[in-house]
């Protein structure tokens, strides 16, 4: 029993190893519309590699098919309601480009006690590149390694001093370990930062360097649960944004289509600049891949 239970698990981490790559799920348009999971970026690229034999008329080598996601966060702490839609291509299997909009519509209590505003929207591009691909050059034991740029603008900044547009730049690395009972996918990497809320109430004149990581455990092929953190950063100038952190849910439906359900929380509150955060709630995310 004890020997087939083990090729039962050898089989389905096989099975998943191959699999995942094709699966819309892996990786998501984050709410900024890079390839990751809600918050943080994977390594992974995002979009399927073309057919040569498609309408992409041979360049399935260099064009991915693209890949899109929609996000819908209900902050019941303030009564915020965040929307978002993403989309990403990889050019040559390397590159990934990505642009994401937010819009975020604010409770009765507004941002550090200003009333000037109850909606704020958010533009996201971003760039990534993959220097390493995972289990290069035959080892098992690789993780796929990226770098990458987000260029973020708000119209909305509340902290005196803060700006309306900033750049994130990240370093992140990525690994699906299939010598486990049940297949991991584990992912951390440092983020750069000017960010207040993810950019949403501004950015700061200063950077700040924090961490971020992600765990997920793949039960079946088309399932998989896990939970995110992202530090927060902490500027010279006293602004502090709370830790985020999320638990989720994601069931790939089929090799173009993920649901995803979780619930996260992104700190305390966001009438305080020494705390920026916007409370916690449910998370609803749909993404296709074509």
């Amino acid at each position: 029993m004890k020997n087939l239970l083990s090729l039962k698990h050898a089989v389905l981490a096989t099975a998943l190893a191959s699999a995942l790559p094709a699966l819309a799920g892996v990786p998501l348009n984050n709410l900024e519309g890079v390839g990751g999971v809600a918050f943080n970026p994977l390594a992974y690229t995002a979009g399927q590699n073309a057919d040569k034999d498609s309408l992409t008329n041979g360049l399935g080598s260099i064009l991915s098919k693209p890949q899109a996601g929609a996000w819908y966060v209900h902050l019941g702490d303030d009564n915020i309601n965040w929307w978002s839609f993403g989309v990403a291509e990889t050019f040559g299997q390397r590159l990934e480009l990505s642009y994401g909009y937010e819009l975020i519509r604010l409770g009765p209590q507004a941002p550090l006690g200003l009333t000037d505003t109850k909606e704020i929207s958010k533009h996201n591009l971003g760039a990534k590149l993959l220097v390493v691909r995972e289990n290069e050059g035959g080892y098992n034991f690789i993780p796929a390694v990226a770098v990458g740029s987000i260029w973020k603008t708000t119209d909305y900044n509340v902290v005196p001093g803060s700006h309306r547009a900033g750049f994130d730049y990240y370093a992140v690395a990525t690994k699906l370990i299939t010598q486990t009972p049940l297949p991991v996918l584990i992912s951390g990497g440092l983020l750069d930062t000017d960010e207040e809320v993810t950019g949403v109430l501004g950015h700061n004149p200063d950077h700040d360097l924090t961490w971020f990581a992600n765990i997920d455990v793949l039960p079946t092929s088309y399932l998989a649960t896990g939970f995110e953190y992202k530090d927060g950063a902490r500027f010279d100038n006293g602004v502090k944004n709370a830790n985020y952190w999320d638990a989720h849910v994601a069931w790939f439906v089929n090799p173009h289509l993920t649901l995803v359900g979780a619930y996260t929380y992104t700190g305390h509150d966001y009438t305080d600049s020494t705390r920026l955060g916007l409370g916690g709630g449910v998370v609803l995310s749909a993404q296709y891949a074509f």
